[in-house]
This record gives C-alpha cells, structure tokens and sequence, in this order.
C-alpha cells in the first residue's frame, strides 16, 4: 500500500475521510483512491446516510469529501449539519458543475474548499493532503 505524507500525521494515527457521492462507480473509485494513500475512508450514497455514518463512527473525522449535488440533502447541507456536530470540520466539496455562485456561496464563504471533476489520483491525494496540512498548522 502506498501512503502519502500526511496520512498519517507524527503520531501515527490515520486520518479519516467520509465520502459523500451518490454515483456508485464514482463512490468506490475515490474511496480506493483514498485507501490507497493511507486513509481510512467511510463512504455515503446520500446525505441521510452520512450523516448517519458520521454519528456512529467511534473516531474522529478529520475530513468530509462531499458531492456538491446529492440526492436528497445535497452537499452543502450534509456540511452544514456536520459542521454543528464538530466545528472545525474540514470540509472539501467535489463537483462536475462549474457553477461560480455554488463556489461563492458554500466554498468561498464558508472557508470550505472545491475539487472540480474529473481529476485524477494525484490531484485528489495533494488536495487532501493540503487541507489536512491547513488542519494541524490552524
């Protein structure tokens, strides 16, 4: 298994990653991505349920990968309420839509960040690895 700095921060423990995406291809494919770079990765098919998820997950969460369209509660919601359970929550917003008001209004604003679809392992694995960065130097 190959693992990338940062996955697993000075103290050995390995970061946590929930992904939201609805597409099941897509789901598995970033999920392994993910795994492949040393993080635990928890995964969602919809809102309800990573929400669900992330209540009765016995470790922390360091990052939520959410879809920015999902059936049901779409991504922003599923941050909203996550980030009232565990302020401080890193969130990082994954879309195919290049729609610069979602951008303002949910990334921008709210200090979250945006990985535009497609992209490939290696801008998913620097993505990642720069928000957890951002985590344990704030």
């Amino acid at each position: 298994m190959h693992t990338s700095p940062g996955a697993h921060p000075s103290d050995g423990a390995v970061k946590t990653i929930l992904v939201l995406e609805d597409e099941p291809d897509v789901r598995r494919l970033v999920a392994a991505m993910l795994a492949g770079h040393g993080y635990k990765v928890l995964t969602a098919a919809n809102g309800e349920s990573a929400i669900k998820m992330f209540k009765r997950t016995k470790q922390p969460v360091d990052l939520v990968l959410l879809d920015v369209v999902a059936p049901g509660l779409s991504g922003p919601m599923v941050a909203e309420r996550l980030t009232q359970l565990q302020p401080g929550l890193r969130v990082l917003y994954m879309s195919g839509y290049d729609n610069t008001n979602v951008v303002q209004r949910y990334v921008v604003d709210k200090g979250h960040a945006l990985l535009s679809k497609p992209f490939n392992d290696r801008q998913l694995a620097a993505k990642v690895r720069d928000m957890l960065r951002a985590e344990s130097a704030g």
